[in-house]
């Protein structure tokens, strides 16, 4: 059932109990407190602009494609909660190209306001989130989707990439 807390199935790290939005925004602001602490100095110049607007262009995509992931899973009724039992079985829309666009399009997100902001600490610790979501997160839901949905998912992952 929608909703239904972990059976005892699927580990939950402790840290899983953080909504992943908004580790997203604590590790962004781990870089912010590391550019405090350890400023670098970037000699952009003329290349400021330019990558101001790819920032926002990532901006842009990362949230039409983590809205547009979610907007599925709000009209089929089923869980974004990474250790909570999904309802349905989704791999339409952006699910057709990654099996987690919702992390993809936050990652484009992050990497975006970093560009607008022109910082460069946000990226340096963004490999620790990305390994995070990688290895601790995508693993607990995987496994979950798995039981769920069996060979269906199954399938689903030898045709469409975790990220890409």
């Amino acid at each position: 059932m929608k909703g239904e807390p972990n059976d005892g199935a699927t580990p939950i790290h402790p840290v899983m109990h953080i909504p992943v939005p908004w580790v997203f925004i604590l590790v962004y602001l781990i870089g912010i407190g590391a550019r405090l602490l350890f400023p670098i100095r970037l000699r952009l110049g003329q290349f400021a602009g330019s990558i101001r607007v790819a920032g926002l262009v990532l901006v842009a995509i990362g949230i039409l494609v983590a809205f547009s992931a979610q907007a599925i899973f709000r009209r089929v009724h089923t869980t974004t909660i990474p250790f909570e039992k999904p309802s349905t079985f989704v791999s339409s829309g952006p699910y057709r190209f990654t099996r987690n666009p919702m992390y993809l399009g936050l990652t484009l997100i992050y990497v975006g306001v970093a560009g607008t902001r022109l910082e460069i600490w946000p990226l340096i610790v963004l490999p620790l989130l990305v390994a995070y979501i990688d290895f601790v997160v995508i693993p607990v839901e995987e496994r979950r989707l798995s039981v769920v949905f069996g060979d269906a998912y199954q399938r689903y992952c030898a045709s469409v990439r975790r990220w890409l």
